[in-house]
């Protein structure tokens, strides 16, 4: 691929084939990761991807919010926000250092309403009007400029709906929540399903569904991969990172596993990506971690690249777990909690990560009972592991709340997050 640059009228100018960075860097600035085209006006910068879609957005007058906050196209065609949130505890808080604010409700932790910002909501709306006379503008030019912008205009907003549609049409539905692991990947994964449901239906749960847990026949999930890098087409380059849906992957059969992230990693070109690296995600339950031996997770570490595994533990308070109608003793969260430290500490490649609730009504012990598997049950601070805190209640950000997880935070021997609840 070569890059081409050509002057369009005024300041306008275009850049196909632009290489950014080919990894997703820890910075607190812009960074811009793939390959991707660029179309910069008096109004706006946009970033399309190699398929000609709309990916990132940001304004460039002076109404725009702030010169490092941009909105990026998720290919689940939702607008997420960026900001900076101040820079004030957004990385102790998140991981992070930009903020994703998203437009449906989810558990906010920063104060945050950038959508209700006028030139933000129209530049989401209108953005195709910015590109009103691009062919009028390059016709003449080189004609790897000008396939890329006949590209560019048949992705019309309805165009970008209805591939949104598709994708949840191959993942079952909208994946209504990513594992707070992807944040690692600016939250740009491929969903494949290996299951559907999840096994306990506990009662506080607002993002999973009713399904029963079932594995899903290796036909259907080979059918899926060719349906997925059908849809991915030319962009499949920029995207190294695979969720194994849909609410427990763990607890599926380990040749399921192994399968599917050998067959993903060679049919969607996961490890020959423009970016580097190649990473799993999925989520995973109490039972479902209890249940594999050391030898699965070994076998599992010996696949080419990082493993996520996330794991709902939400409380070691029986009374809490009680009021959750989470299903399962608390002695079986103490055990898969030392299972994640074992697991961590032997493997090379993989992760596992755990979830805990938080809210203002818990009882008191079902924070004294976290601390004393997050600190007194290591004897040093260690950097794999992390542990996520996710609010019981929804879009509503709390000063007392964050106050809590600092302290929360200052204690613990794993590192400590708040989990950021976001669909694809």
């Amino acid at each position: 691929m070569r890059i081409h640059r050509t002057q369009l009228s005024g300041a306008s100018r275009i850049e196909i084939f632009k290489k950014g960075l080919n990894h997703y860097p820890k910075a607190s600035y812009p960074t811009r990761t793939g390959i991707f085209h660029e179309i910069q006006t008096e109004q706006a910068i946009l970033h399309f991807n190699l398929n000609g879609e709309i990916i990132r957005l940001a304004g460039t007058g002076r109404e725009w919010p702030h010169p490092q906050e941009w909105l990026k196209r998720t290919i689940g065609n939702d607008w997420v926000y960026y900001s900076t949130g101040g820079y004030t505890g957004v990385y102790e808080t998140t991981g992070e250092y930009y903020l994703p604010n998203l437009p449906y409700a989810t558990n906010n932790h920063i104060e945050g309403t950038p959508f209700a910002n006028s030139t933000v909501s129209n530049l989401i709306d209108n953005w195709p009007e910015v590109l009103s006379t691009l062919a009028q503008d390059t016709a003449g030019a080189d004609s790897a400029i000008t396939e890329v912008v006949d590209t560019i205009m048949t992705n019309t907003t309805e165009a970008l709906t209805l591939r949104g549609k598709r994708l949840h049409h191959l993942s079952n539905g909208p994946v209504s929540v990513l594992p707070p692991d992807t944040r690692h990947v600016d939250y740009q994964v491929i969903p494949l399903n290996i299951s559907r449901g999840c096994l306990y239906k506990c009662g506080f749960c607002r993002v999973k569904n009713g399904h029963r847990f079932a594995e899903l026949s290796r036909d259907r999930i080979d059918s899926t991969l060719d349906e997925l890098a059908e849809f991915l087409g030319e962009d499949r380059c920029n995207f190294n990172a695979l969720f194994l849906g849909e609410h427990d992957a763990l607890n599926c059969g380990p040749s399921i596993i192994y399968d599917a992230i050998k067959r993903a990693q060679d049919r969607l070109g996961l490890n020959r990506s423009y970016i580097e690296g190649c990473h799993t995600f999925m989520f995973g339950s109490v039972s479902s971690l209890l249940k594999h031996d050391l030898q699965f997770f070994t076998a599992l570490d010996e696949l080419p690249g990082l493993k996520y595994i996330n794991i709902g533990l939400e409380s070691a308070h029986q009374p809490t777990l009680d009021r959750l109608r989470k299903p399962i003793p608390v002695a079986e969260v103490t055990a898969a909690f030392d299972r994640m430290l074992e697991i961590n500490d032997a493997s090379r490649s993989i992760e596992i990560t755990a979830n805990f609730v938080t809210g203002p009504d818990l009882d008191q012990a079902h924070y004294d009972t976290m601390l004393t598997l997050i600190r007194e049950r290591i004897r040093t601070p260690r950097s794999k592991g992390c542990i996520y805190l996710s609010p019981l209640l929804f879009d509503s950000p709390s000063r007392a709340r964050l106050f809590d997880f600092y302290k929360l935070k200052r204690l613990s021997r794993l590192p400590l997050f708040m989990y950021t609840i976001q669909r694809l």
